[in-house]
């Protein structure tokens, strides 16, 4: 008797993403209960002690010394930076010319918010390894991304923000250095003594996780209080999911498309893409919330959850296609006879270009 297994799919609402819902949830609640009186200096420290644990942890979670002996790939790694640090801020101002006509002010610094961001780290690795692209690469350059971005995001959002006519002001710049520069310096400090301890309590990454709910709960709330959902109607709901989109197909296409160009083989090619197209949620939305005036934030931080979105559900798509391209080339790359340097067999797709 032949027994043929079946694996049952997941039930949706074990394959939704935990933290992604606890953040609609949270700028749900805020917009149906936000803070009020008592309450919101409670919040509002709340936030600062949350935002100083965050960026701590992850000074102790990044290691220097790893990413420093990964920068003998240095074209790879510049690359991908020059998309994150570079592109992506000349894409920004780039849109700048659509304000007012056809994308708000409110909305722009949004967007332009998305491009200032470093890359993520955890998706950016993961989506790689799916792809079977080169792994290594990616830790390095998300890794150094990170580092980077918690000193360059502040410089760029100082220099450029003021386009949108959103000047950051001498107390903006004394809480970054308390907030994000600070905590983040004491916990690459801390690491001979903290780092290990983190490492076997992997549980504290839902102090992360509380942290930027929390600071979610806060900015949404205090947009409400200021009339958040009356300056923003469904037409610029529509501009953002629009712009989000076309933000990342370009960047999709340009970081493949530059990386063929340069001659990097397939594996790094896919760690271009997805380390050079992602932005960081879990920097971005605590970054803002010290950066920008309380009253900004929510509009701020808004197309970026829904470019965080969008990047994981396409980037999950297309490391998919690249696994079973790549395991299609295995498989004629194996059979008896074949040979690469054979011009006449071209059934092996792409190959290591």
């Amino acid at each position: 008797m032949v027994v043929i297994k079946t694996t049952r799919r997941r039930p949706w609402w074990q394959r939704v993403d935990r933290f992604m819902a606890a953040i609609v949830l949270a700028a749900i609640i805020a917009t149906l209960l936000p803070a009020r009186g008592a309450a919101v200096p409670v919040v509002d420290w709340a936030s600062r002690i949350m935002i100083a644990v965050l960026f701590f942890l992850y000074g102790v979670r990044l290691r220097p010394d790893e990413t420093l002996a990964g920068l003998r790939h240095w074209r790879l790694h510049g690359v991908i930076l020059s998309f994150t640090f570079l592109i992506f801020p000349l894409l920004g101002l780039a849109m700048r010319p659509l304000v007012p006509q056809l994308i708000s002010e409110d909305v722009y610094r949004g967007l332009l918010w998305i491009c200032l961001l470093p890359s993520t780290v955890q998706s950016s690795i993961n989506f790689t390894s799916i792809a079977r692209g080169n792994v290594a690469a990616a830790i390095v350059s998300a890794s150094m991304s990170n580092l980077l971005g918690v000193f360059i995001t502040p410089l760029l959002a100082i220099a450029l923000m003021s386009t949108t006519g959103l000047f950051l002001d001498a107390t903006s710049i004394l809480d970054i250095a308390a907030q994000i520069l600070l905590p983040f310096v004491l916990g690459q400090l801390s690491r001979r003594w903290t780092a290990d301890f983190l490492a076997r309590h992997r549980k504290l990454k839902l102090v992360d996780q509380a942290s930027i709910v929390l600071v979610v709960y806060k900015a949404f709330g205090q947009g409400v209080r200021d009339g958040l959902w009356q300056r923003t109607g469904w037409a610029d709901i529509v501009i953002i999911l629009s712009s989000t989109a076309v933000i990342l197909m370009v960047m999709l296409w340009l970081t493949w498309w530059v990386a063929a160009k340069l001659h990097f083989n397939r594996r790094d090619q896919i760690a271009i893409q997805f380390c050079g197209t992602k932005k960081s949620l879990a920097t971005g939305v605590p970054m803002a919330s010290v950066l920008f005036p309380a009253a900004q934030v929510g509009i701020i931080v808004l197309p970026l959850m829904i470019f965080h979105q969008a990047q994981l559900m396409t980037c999950s798509a297309l490391a998919s296609r690249y696994a079973k391209k790549d395991q299609a080339w295995l498989g004629v790359a194996n059979r008896p006879g074949y040979s690469k340097d054979n011009p006449d067999d071209d059934s092996a797709g792409d190959g290591e270009r």
